[in-house]
């Protein structure tokens, strides 16, 4: 489900909560600083600016904040620069590929990890290291929220559904965008 909605059409860390957002075909969040088909995040566009976009919508599930408050951090729906906060999927569990639809329209194709940067320790000093971790096995765990491409759009709210389609096996596991 849809938790929060977030959008921001200026540089920021954290993106303020708005009543709904419209998705765009190709582009991302109307209005998004991070809307477009090359890229928008600064360090990439630094690199490439003619790189793909496969950042155009984060997601970010309501449990992190949950998981990081056992840790003494306080962190609210839009504040980690999310556009979409969900509760109740297992965001970091999907595949490469898996279609998110969000509410009556809006379709999102995951494309990878959110690759966290030190902006998060400017937001709260010492966040980063608990939303990058490591697994039992000691392979790196990044756990702040998924990206993904618009494939349709549509205007989604707080409470809307979301369901998930998984791509023909074999699946590939995420890895940061």
């Amino acid at each position: 489900m849809v938790l929060a909605v977030s959008s921001n059409g200026a540089y920021s860390f954290t993106k303020p909560a708005r009543e709904s957002i419209t998705l765009l075909p190709g582009l991302g969040v109307e209005g998004d600083v991070h809307a477009g088909v090359t890229v928008k995040h600064r360090s990439r566009v630094a690199q490439d600016p003619t790189q793909p976009n496969l950042r155009q919508v984060h997601l970010i599930h309501r449990e992190l904040f949950d998981e990081v408050a056992r840790e003494g951090f306080e962190v609210a729906a839009g504040q980690l620069g999310e556009n979409v906060t969900t509760e109740g999927i297992d965001l970091l569990g999907l595949p490469t590929g898996a279609l998110l639809r969000i509410g009556a329209e809006a379709v999102v194709e995951v494309t990878g990890l959110r690759n966290p940067c030190a902006q998060i320790n400017r937001f709260q000093h010492g966040l980063l290291k608990h939303v990058v971790g490591r697994d039992a096995s000691g392979r790196i765990q990044y756990k702040a929220g998924i990206m993904g491409v618009v494939r349709e759009g549509g205007t989604i709210h707080p409470g809307d559904g979301i369901s998930v389609t998984l791509p023909p096996r074999p699946h590939v596991p995420l890895a940061r965008v």
